[in-house]
């Protein structure tokens, strides 16, 4: 029998990234991921709208708190960016095998990395908070808070490994599914634990910390569920399983530059903190409620990105230019017009967004002209981001590794501190988008190396889109 007609083989040319039209394909597998993050940014401002009803100490060590937290959902998500990847190309290679072994390696990662953050929950929160305050109630809850969802935070990675495996075979339903059951389950869990509801003590930001790990557990059991009972292009098996650093390391090619990218993040923000207070806490105050703010704008930004990705991944491995350049020209445009919403409403409607944080009449003073500066960086966000995840899908990681460390790293921290030292308030916010606009830039020409080195070569497909 030819080798191209094996079992192993012949699945693949039915597999709907290689044969369903590109635009009908690419909302149908991004709208799933869109909406669910919408649901996490919700999500997301809501907690901090409970967590800020205990009082301020609370806020404060949850706040001391963030870079931890997400610094464990960088180590995940990053990871299983590698590990999307890789499935998708494998798919797209028609080595369904190691498709499948991959996604078995990518639950036991899950599992090793969850253990240096037990770790990391059960002996080393109290020297991490003690580094930042002498407040021993604000350490005493930062340490309630963290250790409980970093020792527990074996439902996170779990659950976000597996979402990204079916995610790489195209299926965007089911992982719409387990974080709409996360996110729900601890928007209902979060008041009944933090405030006591139903005859339950009140807890405070532990009761807020095991509701987080509450809907990730949950999510993960359904996940589990879904991957046992339901048919799936790869499986996720133990059974004669045999270990390959090989398949460890094409993961972390991928992963490691993303993890680093969603690493990044809390440093510039913990950077600009440092920057801002100098000015004042209300203009800390206002950095917060933007990150907050911006999510609902970039999040279906990411979650189409999420959509994007696997197609091509898998196009790119079964080597046809044509859905790939297709995928990329379609997403980049839906980005663009994503983030000019977002413009627009972050330009006329400041006042409104920041009322739904009760801002001081500081706050509101410094925050309107903030978001209008900042906001000017969307546009160029959208096709950076567009851009970032074509290098991911292709395995060029370390492309998008570089444009978000200039972003965030190089150009604009450098930035900010320059006119902080030299300019206004006012002045240092348009450090964002000069960086995006200089990222954007080598973007571009990122994009046309890579273009010329692993694409221009590939034949042109007759197949009709």
């Amino acid at each position: 029998m030819p080798e191209n007609s094996t079992p192993n083989a012949s699945p693949a040319p039915q597999n709907k990234m290689g044969t369903v039209p590109v635009g009908k394909l690419l909302i149908s597998m991004s709208l799933p991921a869109m909406f669910s993050m919408l649901i996490q940014a919700l999500y997301n401002v809501v907690d901090s709208i409970y967590v800020a009803q205990i009082g301020e100490n609370a806020l404060t060590a949850v706040s001391l708190a963030f870079p931890i937290q997400n610094f464990l959902i960088a180590v995940s998500v990053g990871t299983c960016i590698g590990l999307n990847s890789l499935i998708s190309r494998r798919l797209g290679e028609r080595r369904d095998r190691e498709a499948s072994l991959a996604a078995t390696h990518g639950v036991l990662i899950a599992l090793a990395e969850w253990l240096c953050f037990c770790i990391f929950g059960l002996f080393f929160c109290r020297i991490f908070f003690e580094s930042f305050t002498n407040d021993p109630i604000v350490v005493q809850m930062g340490i309630d808070y963290t250790s409980i969802v970093t020792i527990f935070s074996f439902g996170c990675f779990v659950e976000i490994t597996l979402e990204k495996t079916l995610q790489a075979t195209g299926n965007m339903v089911y992982p719409m599914l387990f974080q709409l059951t996360g996110a729900i389950s601890n928007i209902i869990l979060d008041p009944i634990f933090i405030f006591g509801w139903f005859g339950l003590p009140a807890m405070g930001v532990k009761g807020a910390a095991i509701a987080t790990v509450a809907g990730q557990i949950l999510s993960m059991f359904f996940a589990i569920y879904i991957i046992i009972k339901k048919e799936h292009a790869v499986q996720v098996h133990f059974k004669g399983f045999r270990f390959s650093g090989q398949i460890v390391r094409d993961i972390f090619a991928v992963g490691f530059p993303s993890i680093i990218m969603q690493s990044i993040g809390s440093v510039m923000i913990m950077v600009l903190n440092n920057i801002l207070i100098v000015f004042s806490q209300a203009a800390v105050a206002v950095l917060g409620v933007y990150f907050k703010l911006q999510s609902f704008v970039f999040m279906p930004v990411f979650g189409l990105g999420h959509g994007a990705m696997p197609i091509m991944g898998y196009n790119f491995g079964a080597r046809n230019k044509k859905r790939l350049t297709h995928t990329l020209k379609l997403s980049s445009m839906i980005s663009l017009g994503i983030m000019l919403v977002g413009l627009l409403l972050f330009q006329f409607g400041a006042k409104y967004l920041l009322l739904l944080f009760n801002a001081s009449d500081e706050m509101m003073q410094i925050g309107i002209s903030a978001l209008r500066i900042i906001s000017l960086c969307f546009p160029a966000a959208a096709l950076g981001i567009a851009f970032s995840n074509f290098f991911q899908a292709i395995g060029e990681g370390k492309n998008s590794l570089l444009i978000s460390v200039l972003r965030q790293l190089v150009i604009l921290l450098p930035c900010a501190w320059l006119i902080s030292k030299f300019g206004t308030l006012n002045q240092v916010w348009l450090a964002f988008p000069i960086a995006e606009i200089f990222s954007l830039i080598v973007s571009i020409l990122l994009l046309r190396l890579t273009y010329t080195k692993c694409i221009q070569e590939m034949p042109d497909s007759l197949e009709e889109e």
